[in-house]
């Protein structure tokens, strides 16, 4: 039997490297597979909470308050991932209030999960135009990324902030992280600040301070379904809006006379950014 030649020698190598390159690359992909058969499994779990978690809010909504709060949005003011829907930036906001001022409050929140801004302009503007809030905070347009058209997510936008009073706190869209992703949200973000400067209203830097977050958010910030928030996200996302709360209930809804304690410890770490 001859010895084999060198340039059978580097044929063998070649073919042991691509054999390895093809036993990784399939490694690669039944992980990734695996990776997405998961995701899909907690995300089916999560869509049980979907009706949990609207009647909660639902019969939250008959409790009376001295103030109203009425939030407009999507499954994030649903607080769909918190371990509890009061868990949810709304929850934490409304509690925030309470502390601030001292009084009771009632919280609405319209908000439905899936919704995009089409869908609160058709569903939750209706009963939205039939309330006198106190307090509104809007956060929407995250589920139109997927099928994004800039002159229909104009035309929506400009219908929910034309309904909203001007003492409304409207929020961009949080970070996506994805680049392609990023590019959309970054066209639906100017067209969100283009449109409440334009109404005057109060925008929160939502996109900035979960973008912050970078890997550390990423990987301890997002519930099962790596896209709704867990309990220390939506702390994240109600540092967004508390200064901007906080400055517009204390000018408006805080009588001269009373004097604002500071939040007691466990709210403020409950409703402040993660360290």
């Amino acid at each position: 039997m001859r010895d084999m030649t060198r340039s059978e020698h580097e044929r063998m190598r070649t073919a042991a490297a691509l054999a390895a390159t093809v036993l990784a690359s399939a490694g690669a992909l039944a992980a990734a597979r695996a990776t997405r058969a998961r995701m899909r499994r907690n995300s089916a779990i999560l869509n049980e909470t979907l009706p949990v978690n609207s009647k909660w809010w639902r019969d939250y909504a008959k409790e009376k308050g001295t103030l109203l709060y009425v939030a407009i949005g999507d499954s994030a003011a649903q607080g769909i991932g918190a371990s509890k829907p009061e868990h949810s930036y709304v929850g934490l906001l409304a509690e925030r209030v309470r502390e601030l001022t001292g009084q009771s409050v009632r919280v609405v929140n319209l908000s439905v999960s899936g919704a995009t801004v089409a869908l609160a302009v058709a569903n939750q503007l209706p009963k939205f135009r039939k309330l006198k809030p106190d307090l509104v905070t809007v956060a929407i347009g995250a589920n139109d990324i997927a099928t994004f058209d800039a002159v229909v997510f104009e035309g929506g936008i400009r219908e929910v902030f034309n309904a909203l009073p001007k003492h409304a706190i409207v929020a961009d869209l949080p970070c996506f992280y994805l680049p392609w992703n990023e590019r959309i949200v970054a066209v639906a973000n100017r067209i969100v600040r283009e449109v409440a400067a334009e109404r005057g209203l109060t925008i929160v830097p939502l996109h900035e301070v979960t973008r912050r977050r970078g890997l550390r958010g990423i990987l301890t910030e997002f519930a099962a379904d790596f896209f709704h928030p867990n309990d220390l996200g939506y702390r994240v996302w109600a540092s967004a809006f508390l200064p901007a709360v906080s400055t517009s209930v204390r000018r408006r809804l805080v009588p001269s006379e009373v004097s604002v304690e500071p939040a007691p410890p466990e709210s403020r770490e409950s409703a402040s950014t993660p360290e």
